[in-house]
């Protein structure tokens, strides 16, 4: 799921398949970042849903049974006919939010666009937090056109809150329609951190993002 995603897939696989031919009783692999998970459907003519080919991969491989954490989308799981823990990275960040961000209870938790919405008002309603809502839409894969702000975040601290980050396009925009909107602090979280290409360099160039923090599902 990260840089070298397809070569790091091409491994477990190998590693699956060798356990099997040793007689292995059983064999579960973890996936902290499931591979091409956001290739989850055909959104265009004649593309691959790459999501289910992994799945395919890892069945005909000999995988018994899968764990992973915060699929870009929960139809994955029924994309394997072998049983598949989804677990979720909100408990930890419900930690971090009230341990390191001063007066938590006044902040707004960001959706950055529509598909994250019910993580992201699950864990603000578990939060007692408002909610705001970023709507985009891409000229092309990882090129945002034109966003717009739904909700209030004027003189608030506001949380962006995502499961992947691959350029940081979306959450750097994000960052500055929340500001332009009159938030006084932008802050992401995101649990699947890829920073591909030259998301660290707008992420630092990005004034109106303060602070980036992700898990450490990828190395």
């Amino acid at each position: 799921g990260g840089p070298q995603g397809d070569s790091d897939l091409l491994e477990v696989l190998t590693m699956i398949h060798t356990a099997k031919i040793n007689s292995a009783a059983s064999v579960t692999v973890v996936l902290p970042n499931y591979p091409f998970a956001r290739a989850d459907k055909v959104d265009k003519p004649r593309t691959p849903i790459m999501a289910k080919l992994v799945a395919d991969l890892l069945t005909t491989a000999g995988a018994d049974h899968v764990v992973t954490m915060d699929l870009h989308a929960g139809q994955i799981q029924g994309f394997f006919s072998i049983p598949v823990d989804n677990l979720f990275a909100s408990p930890a960040i419900t930690t971090w939010i009230k341990s390191n961000l001063e007066n938590w209870e006044e902040a707004v938790l960001v959706s950055p666009d529509m598909g994250g919405a019910k993580r992201c008002t699950g864990l603000a309603s578990k939060l007692n937090l408002d909610f705001a809502l970023i709507h985009k839409e891409r000229k092309r894969a990882n090129e945002i056109s034109r966003m717009i702000l739904v909700g209030d975040v004027k003189d608030r601290v506001c949380v962006i809150l995502d499961d992947m980050s691959d350029t940081c396009g979306t959450l750097c925009k994000g960052a500055e329609i929340l500001k332009k909107n009159g938030a006084k602090r932008v802050i992401g979280i995101v649990t699947h951190g890829v920073l591909s290409g030259n998301a660290l360099q707008r992420i630092n160039e990005t004034d109106s993002l303060e602070l980036l923090v992700v898990t450490n599902t990828i190395p």
